[in-house]
């Protein structure tokens, strides 16, 4: 809810003759935006923005970034100090509760992750009802989903005990996840210890089995730490705003999150880091004839885009992306990988970065164009990439769901359109249509 000190100037507009004032709210890092909350009641008139690309839903005061200046903060934190000097549940408890923890409630928050890894076995039975080559993304938001009928416990207060159902979400949707893996493998399921760290816990669930242990890495873990963070939140995006919308509905927090899941699912938003592989791949397999494609993306007739490059707010380098390029350098030059894709993404990028035609569009690579490949040399299937960004967005998630349902000024979210259809036509009874 912003404050009244806020509404300090405002905008003049003028319909028909007739001059109305709205009220400009500025947020603290200088944004400005029109208060059009009254503009049909006083007017008449909506506002049509499609995709709202020029409408704010809300104030927040979790994640600020300026798509101008590449910059991008959690809670006043940059992301530059959170990825290279936290821990991903670190980062998680300063979304759920605007502070870093301090050891004993860092300790607090790791126990209750513990306490909550497990799923109910009774879910567990749930995995072998979906087909073997189900999409993991569609397995995640209906487990998600279910919680609620083995948790109910939010339905008379949903922000009452809101720490521990968020440690759960956080916790069971990274054992869902490896379940999920699992099952679509074929091999037994392994269940979460309560001696590894967070990440380090995930990984063991992925790639233990019986015959073949898996041995934890701390590069690893930290690498995917790093990850995460990164993915942790990022403003009013498509996935988090379906998260807003379903909230607002007074829909519950498993409810929301599974919406958030099924919109981050999509390709042009979450499932991005997939396509990138996929083009990269297409790129080695065509004898890495970038000219081909280089075209083919300035093309306008041909329906293929280059995956990875621009982003819907940033209009310079995605400060994720520059983070995520040196770790991508880092964890396969320490885990001795040779991926032949990622020569193809170095060389790409750099021709994209010296194309007028892309420099003009600021086509810069953003966080999804590397991704991918860090996850490849974790072992993690292409599959699996858009149910990582999941694992990662999840506080983001909660919190912004947290902070909506607390908010005073919540309304449901109900947009409105222009008609542009028939207009209005008489009834013909069917014995006389011809």
């Amino acid at each position: 809810m912003p404050d009244d000190n806020l509404f300090d100037q405002t905008a003049e507009l003028i319909i028909d003759g007739q001059s109305y004032h709205l009220p400009i709210i500025e947020g603290i890092e200088g944004d400005k935006s029109i208060d059009v909350r009254d503009l049909l009641k006083e007017t008449g008139y909506t506002v049509y923005d499609t995709g709202y690309k020029n409408s704010a839903s809300c104030c927040s005061t979790i994640t600020f970034l300026d798509g101008k200046k590449g910059v991008l903060r959690y809670r006043g934190y940059a992301i530059e100090d959170l990825a290279s000097k936290c821990l991903f549940i670190e980062v998680a408890y300063l979304l759920l509760h605007n502070k870093l923890p301090n050891r004993v409630e860092l300790e607090n928050f790791r126990t209750l992750l513990e306490q909550h890894a497990l799923i109910h076995e009774d879910m567990v039975h749930f995995f072998d009802k979906f087909p073997p080559n189900a999409s993991p993304m569609s397995i995640l938001s209906v487990m998600v989903n279910s919680l609620h009928n083995f948790y109910p416990e939010m339905s008379a207060d949903p922000l009452e005990n809101i720490d521990i159902t968020a440690s759960r979400l956080i916790s069971k949707i990274r054992t869902i996840a490896a379940f999920s893996y699992k099952k679509s493998i074929g091999q037994p399921l392994v269940y979460p210890r309560n001696d590894l760290s967070y990440c380090g816990n995930f990984l063991n669930m992925m790639f233990n089995t019986p015959v073949r242990p898996y041995i934890v890495l701390p590069e690893v873990v930290a690498a995917l730490n790093k990850l995460l963070i990164l993915h942790a939140d990022h403003e009013q995006n498509c996935s988090t705003s379906a998260v807003r919308l379903v909230g607002s509905a007074g829909g519950n927090l498993y409810s929301s999150i599974s919406a958030g899941i099924n919109a981050l699912w999509g390709p042009l938003h979450g499932g991005a880091n997939e396509a990138v592989i996929h083009m990269l791949e297409a790129i080695h397999q065509d004898n890495n004839d970038y000219k081909k494609y280089i075209a083919k993306a300035k093309d306008r007739n041909d329906p293929f885009r280059l995956s990875g490059f621009g982003h819907r707010v940033y209009r310079t380098f995605d400060p994720r992306g520059t983070i995520i390029k040196d770790a991508c350098d880092d964890i396969l030059g320490i885990l001795n990988v040779k991926d032949p894709l990622l020569e193809i993404a170095r060389n790409l990028e750099e021709i994209v970065l010296n194309d007028p035609f892309f420099v003009s569009k600021n086509l810069y690579p953003n966080i999804d164009f590397y991704s991918g490949i860090i996850y490849r040399a974790l072992g993690i299937p292409t599959n699996m990439f858009t149910v990582m960004f999941a694992l990662g967005r999840l506080p983001g998630w909660i919190a912004q769901w947290k902070e909506m349902r607390e908010d005073p000024e919540t309304k449901i979210y109900r947009p409105r359109q222009i008609y542009i259809g028939s207009p209005s036509r008489k009834f013909v009874p069917l014995s006389q249509r011809t």
